[in-house]
């Protein structure tokens, strides 16, 4: 609770802070970002204090991402962008400014000026094949991708697809989101 306590976005949660908040339900809250990279910079954050991306349980990042891409989409149509960035700052050493894991949302314009880019390392064969190593062990060792006993390099087997509910105006939303592939 001391964490929490010392947490600027806990602050706005709690409404402590002011802060332009367009969206909010059980779970989480969007904001804008008042030092944004551009118009309509937002943070989709989860309203529990929770420092990393880690350490978010799996159905609310899943949450956050959903959302993260509504906002998207929404910037998109309200604010005529041409793009947009979202990404997550997850710890010191990536640039993460406050110990509280969000999903940000940048609104993009053709030389905006906003620099998300760096200058690509050119790794030997023996480094990529001594991190892919590392990373199926680690992979393989933390159980991903395995379910009711699966082994984790068997493919999935595979569900009977679902019917897809839709909810108010998420048609035009899933017709608005085709319009943008390029």
């Amino acid at each position: 609770m001391a964490e929490q306590q010392k947490c600027i976005l806990c602050d706005i949660i709690r409404e402590v802070i002011p802060a332009k908040k367009f969206y909010e339900d059980d779970d989480i809250i969007c904001i804008l970002d008042f030092n944004g990279a551009n118009a309509g910079h937002s943070f989709i954050l989860p309203k529990e204090h929770i420092p990393i991306l880690e350490q978010i349980p799996n159905f609310l990042v899943g949450k956050l991402f959903n959302t993260a891409n509504k906002v998207s989409s929404a910037i998109f149509d309200v604010l005529k962008v041409q793009g947009t960035n979202i990404f997550v700052s997850n710890g010191v050493a990536a640039g993460q400014k406050v110990a509280h894991a969000l999903v940000q949302v940048i609104p993009r314009m053709e030389n905006d000026g906003v620099q998300l880019s760096w200058p690509p390392k050119q790794l030997t064969e023996e480094e990529m094949s001594t991190v892919e190593l590392k990373l199926k062990d680690e992979i393989g060792r933390i159980g991903f991708g395995k379910e009711a006993g699966q082994k984790a390099n068997a493919p999935a087997a595979k569900k009977a697809p679902q019917p897809i509910e839709e909810a108010e105006g998420e048609e035009n939303y899933l017709v608005r989101q085709m319009e943008r592939i390029p």
